[in-house]
């Protein structure tokens, strides 16, 4: 934990009016909120500040942050979009775990408090939101599109590929770009520059679809030091990853291409194989 986030206090916040289009109460049962606030630009230090919940086996946490943010506090800062699984944007730290809030029912943590704070390993931006700019650069930088010398052809025509060839990169395709596996790497909590899980697995995805000829630029950056030898295979971006991309499965795929491509060069006559 972050020397802001554990000189973080407590304070309390009581309930409020009902807004439209926000969640609904149902039971009168409650759970208390800790959320992580912190304005970097007007706050001296971090803090959290309790809020009691309506109690709803129904609700994820995501519901309780909106219902905070609806009846009682409009200023609790939070990224979300789908509610569904599918965006990504709701990844926090739920009771010190990186999770999708969207994802995790209240329920899994009554009657304890629940404690909820931006996604470790990140800038903070405001509250609960991180900036995502040096993800995006991480992404940017191994090249995540398709790579081909003949995209000009003007016969047209497409690049057909079969079930058996999709299946090969298909599961590293899926990834939502939620960045809990960032959360969990303790590489990236060490490393400011490594690359990380999800950068060098969609990087993977591409140097194993077969319309692709770009692998040798992608792994003149994935195997610098500060990409795929960094990681050390702990292996929790993989139990973290929401949509089961394993992202530790495809980081050790790509070193033993890059170990093979390696050796390769010392037995094979120059542009065999290429």
């Amino acid at each position: 934990m972050s020397k802001e986030r554990a000189s973080a206090s407590a304070g309390r916040v009581g309930s409020g009016e009902q807004v439209a289009g926000s969640p609904v109460a149902t039971d009168e049962r409650t759970i208390t909120l800790e959320l992580f606030r912190y304005h970097p630009e007007t706050d001296a230090e971090p803090r959290f500040q309790s809020y009691e919940v309506p109690y709803n086996e129904d609700w994820v946490v995501l519901d309780a942050i909106n219902w905070i943010k609806d009846h009682v506090d409009g200023t609790v800062t939070h990224r979300w979009s789908c509610r569904m699984g599918v965006c990504g944007s709701c990844g926090m730290m739920v009771n010190g775990e990186p999770v999708l809030t969207c994802a995790a029912f209240l329920k899994s943590y009554f009657p304890f408090a629940v404690r909820v704070e931006p996604l470790v390993n990140f800038p903070v931006e405001r509250d609960l939101v991180v900036s995502m700019d040096g993800f995006m650069d991480k992404l940017e930088a191994v090249k995540p599109y398709m790579i081909r010398d003949d995209v000009n052809d003007t016969s047209g025509g497409e690049f057909r590929q079969s079930p058996a060839e999709l299946a090969k990169y298909k599961q590293f395709s899926m990834c939502i770009n939620c960045m809990l596996c960032y959360a969990a790497c303790p590489v990236v909590g060490h490393e400011e520059g490594f690359l990380g899980p999800a950068a060098l697995a969609l990087g993977h995805r591409y140097n194993k679809d077969s319309r692709d000829h770009g692998r040798s630029e992608r792994m003149d950056v994935m195997l610098s030091d500060e990409a795929m030898w960094g990681c050390t295979f702990v292996g929790e971006c993989s139990v973290v990853c929401p949509k089961h991309v394993d992202p530790a499965g495809a980081i050790q795929q790509a070193k033993a291409m890059g170990a093979q491509e390696y050796f390769k060069a010392f037995v094979m006559p120059k542009g065999a194989g290429a």
